[in-house]
């Protein structure tokens, strides 16, 4: 992030002296940082955007680092992999269910006191994981961890769209696509590193200094930047959550690991079952509260056209981008040949790629807006995948990793200017709200994504090797007609691209670039 128009001078705990308009007389004005001004962000503001963004990175990086991790934890523990799988589907289920709540807890606690929670449910299952003594508590810790990683995210993007000025949202807003992309590029790559030397709970004991630093940090840094929301939880709201979004993915993450494994130990047709039906209940209770402003997730961001199209390219986006993270690394080491290491090696460079070109993607938002940007990342993402489509037991590694950083370019090319003009077009008192729903489509869509992808390359593969062909070929052709799908799918976002419009609020400040 740049920082040459950011003041750095002092922290967000320093208050305003004259109360923003609209804010109620009693409201903790100690608490509540200056709005942002039409030159520059508020005092110290880079400072504390700075250590979110820090935190986020940190949370999101252990998202990945179980796929390492998890052979060694399974041989110390005595565990199968289907009971071990459960450390990574436990905390999909948990952020699946959380992230929908976030933009209630968000307004409700405000910008420090959802930090502190952030932070403090994440160091706890982080140290919870690293002691623990059977694997019943390291699943506990994992669900502890992923509640704080819920509700991180989030609350980045609503800080982000409170305090930045409009004309600097994109470059700052660019530095959550390096969060998105790096990080779990980065996760099992540091797992890797560590395992050899510290075991699998140096994974998590690496991770508890750092997260105690940003804990520490947050209380010293952190203060409020909007006013709190005085409304109540709605604990039916709740519950339709856990069993919708949490049936959802549940269900979706069953489909996948069947269609590869052979078997499930639950239908993932019932969960995914229930999950859309009370998906309905869940929007049809919203609906309900919308009307005395006390929904759990409000649904009203869905009125502005910009963000019902950009949440519909990312939903895409993030099914493409997950299928692929989780196909493609299956299809380098059991039908190519290559090793764990040159797998990940043959992935990381498009992974960095996409997450340094961020903050670069988001300096051109702020100048150009989005569909400069839209319309080509779709084009190089329909291009990365459709590639990749192509693959069979002897291609090049040169090939695989140009079609892996075309896809990477094009996906950091999407994610940037979407989260911008998706949330740039909502009110401020929406901005949580948007920010919770986006998160929760990511999981969702990811949850699909891969659930698509293995189920396509399953299918064709076992069908293929029934008449005869190789192990190798039939997987790289089940591979290949997922990819094609995907790209095909893909291929219908480039029209949507060309449907975002700059939200008017960046205009109120682009004229002086």
């Amino acid at each position: 992030m740049s920082t040459d128009t950011i003041d750095t001078s002092d922290h967000l705990s320093d208050p305003p002296t004259v109360p923003a308009a609209g804010t109620p007389d009693d409201a903790p004005q100690e608490q509540v940082a200056e709005r942002p001004r039409a030159g520059k962000l508020p005092p110290g503001a880079f400072r504390a955007i700075a250590l979110l963004m820090a935190s986020a990175f940190t949370v999101i990086l252990n998202e990945t680092t179980m796929s390492v991790a998890l052979p060694p934890i399974m041989d110390e523990l005595g565990i199968t992999p289907t009971t071990g799988q459960w450390l990574t589907t436990a905390f999909m289920l948990t952020m699946a269910v959380v992230i929908p709540a976030t933009g209630f807890l968000i307004n409700r606690l405000g910008t420090r006191g959802a930090y502190l929670l952030a932070m403090s449910l994440f160091t706890a299952g982080t140290a919870l994981a690293m002691i623990a003594p059977g694997f019943g508590v390291l699943v506990t810790g994992r669900v502890v961890q992923a509640t704080g990683t819920a509700i991180m995210m989030p609350l980045l993007m609503t800080t982000i769209m409170t305090i930045v000025p409009a004309h600097m949202r994109g470059r700052v807003m660019g530095n959550v696509g390096l969060v998105i992309a790096a990080a779990p590029a980065l996760g099992p790559t540091l797992s890797g590193a560590v395992l050899e030397p510290l075991g699998w709970r140096g994974v998590f004991g690496v991770v508890l200094p750092i997260s105690v630093l940003a804990l520490v940090a947050g209380v010293l840094w952190i203060r409020d930047v909007s006013d709190k929301d005085a409304h109540h939880l709605d604990p039916l709201s709740l519950l339709l959550t856990v069993v919708a979004f949490g049936g959802l993915v549940w269900g979706l993450s069953g489909l996948g690991e069947g269609a590869h494994a052979g078997a499930s130990a639950v239908n993932p047709f019932v969960p995914l079952g229930a999950g859309l039906v009370f998906l309905g209940l869940f929007i049809w209770r919203q609906i309900a509260r919308q009307r005395t402003n006390s929904a759990l997730l409000d649904l009203r961001t869905f009125l502005e056209r910009n963000f019902r199209v950009a949440i519909g390219i990312m939903t895409v986006s993030m099914l493409a981008m997950f299928g692929t993270l989780i196909v493609l690394p299956l299809v380098l080491q059991d039908a190519m040949g290559f090793t764990p290491l040159q797998s990940g090696l043959t992935v990381l460079p498009g992974g960095l790629a996409m997450g340094l070109l961020g903050p670069v993607v988001g300096r051109w938002y702020d100048r150009v807006g989005p569909r400069p940007l839209l319309v080509p990342g779709t084009v190089l993402v329909t291009v990365g995948i459709g590639m990749l489509a192509f693959l069979h037991p002897g291609t090049s590694v040169f090939y695989v990793l140009g079609a892996h950083v075309l896809l990477s370019l094009g996906l950091s090319a999407v994610f940037t200017p979407l989260f911008s003009s998706a949330l740039g077009v909502l009110k401020p008192h929406q901005y949580s709200h948007g920010s919770a729903t986006i998160n929760t489509v990511q999981q969702v869509a990811g949850a699909a994504g891969t659930a698509l992808f293995i189920a396509i390359m399953t299918l064709r593969s076992d069908a293929l090797v029934e008449t005869g062909v190789s192990a190798a070929d039939a997987m790289t052709s089940g591979a290949g007609l997922a990819f094609g799908v995907g790209a095909g799918v893909m291929a219908l976002t480039i029209g949507l691209a060309m449907l975002i419009r700059r939200p008017e609020t960046d205009g109120d400040f682009h004229g002086g670039h």
